[in-house]
Parts: C-alpha cells; sequence; structure tokens
C-alpha cells in the first residue's frame, strides 16, 4: 500500500493543510486514513485534508512525501481526480 502526502502548505480555518491521496484506490486511501485515526469528513473529492500537526505522523506510517503538483499528476494518472463542481463527491464512496 502506498499513499502520498504534499507539504502543508494549504490555508483553511487558521491552520495548514496537506492532501492525503492514493495512486490505487480511495478504498486505499480511506483504509490508510482509518489507521492514522482520521475521520472520514476529512474526506473531500479525492483526498483527505491533513492538518500540518499531523503530517509527520502520516509519514512515519507510511506516506510517501511527494509535492503538491506530484500528488495531482498521481490522481490524473490513476483516474481517481475529482474536480469541485463535478457533480459527484467524495463523501458518497
Amino acid at each position: 500500500m502506498t499513499v502520498y502526502i504534499d507539504p502543508p502548505a494549504w490555508p483553511g480555518h487558521g491552520r495548514f493543510w496537506s492532501h492525503l491521496v492514493s495512486d490505487v484506490s480511495y478504498a486505499e486511501l480511506h483504509l490508510f486514513a482509518a489507521g492514522l485515526g482520521v475521520p472520514r469528513r476529512a474526506f473531500e473529492r479525492d483526498h483527505y485534508d491533513i492538518p500540518a500537526h499531523r503530517y509527520a505522523d502520516a509519514v512515519r506510517a507510511g506516506a510517501v512525501e511527494v509535492s503538491s503538483r506530484e500528488v495531482v499528476r498521481l490522481l490524473h494518472g490513476a483516474g481517481l481526480r475529482r474536480r469541485k463542481g463535478a457533480g459527484r463527491t467524495g463523501r458518497q464512496v
């Protein structure tokens, strides 16, 4: 199982966030996130939002550190990219 995480560079709600993604399946991603104790509500369309203070936890658990650009490339390559407004939400998975 390989999941990927970008640096916590995305601002929101008074903190910075990373994106946790899989290049295989949402099932793989949900399993990894559950192992970290990340609530399912943190899943948005095609990724989990991970607060900066949990970044090191994700890496210790096996997430591979990649750039934000690489996260998007991996999602597109796997056919897992879901854009905003595409009519589907990740919460349905």
